[in-house]
């Protein structure tokens, strides 16, 4: 098995598991991002505030909407990205090997390097996947209608009135979501959002580059200081990835939100702060409708969601690759040991 396929499976399982736990922190977010209700800026509540809000109005089941194909995008997202990452980074240490022979550089991969790497990747990936994020945006940010309560004078009234009132909307699924985005706008619809997100590629780019460089940099403490042992646990693991998404959110928000808005549904009717005709068009009509607090709503919910994912996803990634590689390292001495002499 190939290093690359590797990291790829690790990436998709360790994604996978964060998703898992940080996801309704992600649906409270996006809703957020997507609020352009100037009414609701004068009772802001706090994100577990929101949380029970969604709960108690619409039910649990609503946190976790658009959660199936959202594990899918994870699995996809984070096995594609890794998978090219590692292929392209295997191409930036043979470049850097063969300008180490010709007396150029240490042989190492620098930050520029790494971040070109993580930028490649990281564009492979939206093109491929941008689709789907289209979907769970909109499966977020759909709103369930509550049930209409009956008044208590209106005992005499027709059965039949009374069934409609109580009546919901059918669940709003996947195939749902995939319609309402092809009626909205064609097939050029499941690409909405995907020139912000292309410039959102910084985010892990920044993110990897700080996660590489705080990385090597304890590593090479660790070896000085513990006769060549370069070993780094899981905890640390956990922190570093942490701090490097950290960094990268707060660089890179503004644009998640403009990403956001592009992908929610967009109303042609009534307040034409509710339809974006594209990434300039949505950039313009919140600096003029919103100011630039607009570009930053809800970020303390993305940070804390985002730096638990990117924490728990290195973690369970290294120790996902170190288990693999660790099996296949132990499967090829017992093949070894099981030839005749």
């Amino acid at each position: 098995m190939s290093d690359a396929l590797i990291n790829g499976l690790a990436g998709a399982g360790g994604g996978i598991i964060a998703q898992l736990i940080t996801y309704p922190l992600q649906t409270v977010n996006t809703r957020q991002q997507t609020d352009r209700d100037p009414k609701k800026e004068k009772r802001k509540l706090s994100t577990v505030e929101q949380i029970c809000q969604v709960v108690k109005h619409e039910g649990w089941e609503r946190l976790y909407g658009g959660l199936v194909p959202s594990l899918v995008g994870t699995a996809a997202s984070q096995g594609v990205y890794y998978y090219f990452y590692q292929i392209f980074r295997d191409k930036a240490e043979a470049i850097a090997l063969k300008h180490k022979r010709k007396g150029f550089g240490d042989g190492s991969v620098g930050m520029f390097s790494s971040l070109v790497v993580a930028a490649l990747s990281g564009c492979v990936n939206v093109l491929l996947t941008n689709p789907i994020w289209v979907v769970v945006t909109r499966m977020q940010t759909h709103t369930k209608v509550s049930k209409k309560s009956q008044p208590s004078n209106s005992l005499s009234v027709a059965t039949d009135e009374t069934f409609l009132d109580a009546t919901e909307p059918p669940p709003f699924g996947t195939n749902r979501a995939i319609l309402e985005v092809y009626d909205e706008a064609g097939v050029w619809g499941f690409w909405k959002g995907v020139f912000p997100t292309l410039i959102m590629v910084s985010n892990p780019s920044i993110q990897f580059m700080l996660y590489e460089t705080m990385m090597k940099k304890l590593k090479k403490q660790r070896a000085l200081s513990k006769k060549g042992n370069n070993g780094v646990t899981a905890l640390e693991i956990f922190l570093l990835g942490a701090l490097a998404k950290l960094g990268a959110t707060v660089v890179t928000y503004p644009l998640l939100v403009v990403k956001s808005r592009l992908q929610a549904k967009q109303i042609k009717t009534g307040d034409r702060r509710h339809h974006y005709e594209g990434t300039l068009d949505a950039i313009l009509k919140m600096i003029h409708c919103e100011g630039f607090y607009g570009f930053y709503k809800g970020m303390s919910t993305k940070i804390v969601q985002s730096v638990l994912a990117a924490a728990v996803l290195f973690m369970v990634k290294e120790e996902l690759v170190r288990g693999a590689r660790l099996l296949l390292t132990k499967g090829g001495a017992n093949t070894v040991r099981s030839k005749p002499p």
